[in-house]
């Protein structure tokens, strides 16, 4: 059986002033199966929200899918028209955003969202989809589920307002939920909730889902495998608690690395920081993309890209030149 989600050598691409293209993100590939969870993580700029928007068929233009294959359930995405599209978004695949009070309707009640949302892609009378509007609140434990149907998006808290975000994203039973950077804007303790609401869904539907986050102690938490992007290229992939345990990439070491954790650093000293910044790309460095913040850097890593190094079963590997001779991280 293929898996949920398959993307395969994704490549995705925008035009530069004065001529030629941009290539945002190179070759990219992950896997999501039934009941999975898998993070999406990197800095800001690695590609991962282009990633999902492709899955999606929504690169905003002028940028375009030029290469790779996306597959739903074995069906292949990439071409699809929009009106081929439509039933997709929102029926077999559901999309819950960073921040809930851009993405909600704000002359809308909650209700009337999702009601909308149900009969998109549910035919059914008005009062039956508010009944179910109305279930999909209890279910997702927002309290007095009635008078919520009733309120404004200004008129919740900013997790209140996830869950309804969240209701309208599993309107119509999805497959797969792309959840991208959903507790960011949360408090410590709606983070907690929202990522507890989100296991309980993936037991109870056998929901695939993607987290998309920059947080590694989000990815501990919630993800059963995890793919590091950076500067638009996969650099590491595997199982959360390998990758955690014995980060194979120097961009991954340095990641977790920068993580604070309770009783390690004393009042006054700095945390780990990875030095420079995510390259611009449309000047990508040579060779390796990560080689100008790379703290193991060697004569060859800006020479030719790295290759591809598989670091034994279900998909574990890294992208880096040192790994053929059994390090970093060996």
């Amino acid at each position: 059986m293929p898996p949920l989600l398959e993307i395969r050598d994704l490549a995705i691409r925008f035009p530069a002033p004065g001529g030629g293209g941009i290539d945002v993100v190179r070759g990219a590939f992950l896997e999501v199966g039934r009941g999975e969870v898998v993070g999406l993580v990197g800095e800001s700029g690695s590609g991962k929200s282009l990633t999902a928007l492709a899955i999606l068929g929504l690169v905003p233009p002028p940028g375009r899918i030029v290469g790779g294959s996306v597959r739903l359930g074995g069906r292949e995405l990439r071409g699809l028209s929009e009106a081929e599209y439509r039933p997709i978004r929102g029926g077999r695949i559901g999309l819950v955003f960073q921040e809930p009070g851009a993405a909600l309707n704000p002359v809308l009640t909650i209700g009337a969202q999702i009601v909308e949302a149900i009969r998109a892609h549910r035919p059914m009378p008005k009062t039956e989809a508010r009944e179910r509007a109305r279930r999909l609140l209890a279910q997702l434990a927002l309290p007095d589920p009635e008078r919520r149907l009733r309120q404004y998006p200004h008129e919740l808290s900013g997790g209140q307002r996830q869950r309804a975000l969240l209701a309208i994203a599993l309107a119509a039973d999805p497959e797969l939920l792309i959840a991208d950077e959903p507790t960011t804007a949360l408090d410590v303790t709606v983070q907690a909730e929202v990522l507890d609401l989100l296991e309980r869904l993936r037991r109870e539907r056998e929901l695939g889902i993607l987290l998309i986050t920059h947080d590694f102690g989000v990815v501990a938490r919630s993800c059963d495998r995890v793919v590091v992007m950076y500067a638009g290229e996969v650099v590491e992939q595997g199982a959360t608690a390998e990758v955690l345990a014995a980060p194979r990439h120097p961009y991954t070491r340095a990641l977790l690395a920068s993580v604070p954790r309770l009783g390690e650093h004393a009042v006054g000293t700095s945390l780990a920081t990875i030095p420079g910044q995510v390259p611009n790309l449309a000047a990508l460095p040579s060779g390796c993309v990560f080689h100008p913040r790379c703290d193991v850097l060697r004569a060859d890593c800006s020479s030719a890209p790295p290759p591809w190094v598989a670091l034994g079963d279900a998909g574990r590997g890294a992208r880096c030149v040192l790994l053929e001779d059994g390090g970093p991280g060996a």
